[in-house]
C-alpha cells in the first residue's frame, strides 16, 4: 500500500533516535510492526509465501541498519521470516497429503493398477498431520469396500480436478496471510509474557539463605528475585553500582522497596566480595549462537570473578535475545561507544581535551557491552527453561531459517 514506505520511515527515525529502548520494547514493537507491514501487503494468487518473504526482507534490512547494536531487532525479523517458511510449509505438506490420498485414481496412463489403492506411509503421515482426529489407517481400509476402494473417475474427471486444484490453491493463499498473522501475534504474546515465564523459574534455582550478586540492572533479574522473595525464599542480594551509569543504584533502591536484603558495592569490590556469594545472576544484551553473552559493560569482569572462585555464572535472556549470528559475523555490531560527558566534566577538562593546543590530549573511551566467553557460563535460564550453553545452538537453531541469517533484499522464487 502506498502507506507502508512512510510507516517504515517512521519507525527507523524511531529507531535511529533510540525512542525505543530496551531489548523487550524494540522486539516487541517490531513484531507489531512487521505484522502490520504484512496484514496490508498484496499478495498475489501465487508464490505469496516469496512475496511476504521479499516484503519482510525489505522492511527488515532498513530496521536493522537504523539500530545496528540493537540485535533484538534483526532476531525478530529473522524470526517472522522463519515463520512464513514454516506456515508456507505446514500448508503445502498438508495439500500434498490431500492430493496423495487420491493421486492413485487420478493417473490415466496406469491401466494395470491393482483393485485396491496403495496408501504410502508417508501420505498417511502427512494426512494424520493435518486433522486433529486422524483415523488410523486400519479403520480406512476395513471401512473402505473392494469395489468402492477406487472411485471411478467421471468423464469430465480431467475438468473438475483442475478446478479442484485451482481452489485449493487460492484456500492455500487465503489461510496462509491469516496463519501467518496469527502466529507473529503469538510471537508477540511471548515476548510480552518472558518476565512471568522467566520469573516463574527463579524458586528452581534461588534457595534458603544463599547470597546472590548481580550488576547493573535488568528487569529481567528484578523480576526474578523478587519472584523468589514472594515464594518465601529468603537470601541476601550484593547489587554492584555498574558504573559510569549507574544503574546498579535503581536496581538496589527498588529491591530493597521490595523487601530484598540489597547491598550496594562499587565495580572495584567485586573480586573482594564474589568469595561470599552463592550464585551470579545477571542479564544479557544478546545471546549469540556459540553461548555467547553480549551484556552490560562490566560483565565479563564479573564472570572472571565467578570462575576464579567457582561460583556459578547465570544468565537471564527471553527468546528473543537469542540471536543466530556469531561474535566475529560481520553483520554484528558488538559494541558502541557512549559520550564522554558520563566519565569527565567537560568544563573541568576542556584544557586537556583540546588536541589543538599542542599538548598531550586526554581521550575517553566509553563502551557499552562487554562480551563474556561461553566458557563462563554456568547455565541460561530463558522463557523455555534453563540450558546448558553447550545447547544454545541448538534451541536457537529452532527459531530461525537458515536462509534468513543474512537479510537482505534479494529475489526470492516460489517453489
Amino acid at each position: 500500500m502506498p502507506d507502508v514506505q512512510s510507516l517504515v520511515n517512521e519507525f527507523v527515525n524511531q529507531l535511529k533516535t533510540r525512542k525505543i529502548e530496551g531489548s523487550q520494547a524494540t522486539a516487541k514493537q517490531t513484531a507489531e510492526f512487521l505484522r502490520s507491514v504484512i496484514s496490508q501487503q498484496r499478495v498475489p494468487h501465487t508464490n505469496q509465501a516469496a512475496t511476504l518473504i521479499n516484503a519482510v526482507r525489505d522492511v527488515g534490512e532498513q530496521l536493522i541498519a537504523a539500530n545496528p547494536v540493537e540485535l533484538a531487532v534483526g532476531n525478530i525479523v529473522r524470526r517472522v521470516l522463519h515463520i512464513i517458511r514454516e506456515e508456507d510449509h505446514s500448508l503445502t505438506t498438508a495439500a500434498v497429503a490431500g492430493l496423495g490420498l487420491t493421486a492413485a485414481s487420478d493417473d490415466e496412463n496406469d491401466v494395470d493398477r491393482d483393485d485396491h489403492p496403495v496408501l504410502s506411509a508417508a501420505v498417511v503421515a502427512a494426512a494424520a498431520r493435518s486433522t486433529l482426529r486422524p483415523p488410523s489407517l486400519q479403520t480406512l481400509l476395513e471401512d473402505m469396500p473392494d469395489s468402492a476402494a477406487i472411485p471411478p473417475p467421471s468423464s469430465s474427471g480431467g475438468e473438475s480436478e483442475g478446478k479442484s486444484r485451482s481452489v485449493d490453491k487460492g484456500s492455500i493463499g487465503r489461510k496462509l496471510k491469516h496463519d501467518v498473522i496469527e502466529a507473529v501475534n503469538e510471537l508477540i504474546q511471548d515476548i510480552a509474557t518472558c518476565y512471568d515465564q522467566i520469573a516463574e523459574q527463579a524458586v528452581e534455582h534461588i534457595h534458603q539463605n544463599e547470597v546472590i550478586l548481580t550488576l547493573g540492572s535488568s528487569k529481567t533479574v528484578l523480576e526474578f528475585l523478587c519472584a523468589a522473595k514472594e515464594k518465601k525464599r529468603s537470601f541476601k542480594v550484593i547489587v554492584s553500582e555498574g558504573a559510569p551509569r549507574y544503574q546498579g543504584h535503581l536496581l538496589a533502591k527498588e529491591l530493597a522497596a521490595r523487601g530484598l536484603q540489597t547491598t550496594l558495592i562499587t565495580d572495584s569490590a567485586i573480586f573482594a566480595m564474589v568469595s561470599r556469594v552463592n550464585m551470579v545472576i545477571v542479564g544479557a544484551h544478546a545471546v549469540m549462537a556459540n553461548g555467547g553473552v553480549i551484556a552490560p559493560v562490566g560483565l565479563n569482569m564479573v564472570a572472571l570473578a565467578a570462575q576464579r572462585h567457582a561460583v556459578p555464572f547465570v544468565v537471564l535472556a527471553g527468546s528473543h535475545k537469542l540471536c543466530p549470528l556469531y561474535p566475529h559475523n560481520p553483520e554484528v555490531l558488538l559494541n558502541e561507544l557512549r559520550s564522554p560527558s558520563e566519565l569527565l566534566d567537560f568544563g573541568e577538562f576542556s584544557d586537556c581535551m583540546d588536541s589543538a593546543s599542542g599538548a598531550g590530549s586526554l581521550h575517553v573511551v566509553n563502551p557499552t557491552f562487554d562480551y563474556v566467553p561461553p566458557k563462563f557460563v554456568s547455565l541460561f535460564i530463558t522463557d523455555t527453561g534453563g540450558h546448558n550453553p553447550s545447547y544454545m545452538y541448538k534451541l536457537i537453531a529452532d527459531y530461525y531459517s537458515a536462509d534468513d541469517l543474512v537479510v537482505k533484499r534479494r529475489a526470492v522464487t516460489g517453489n
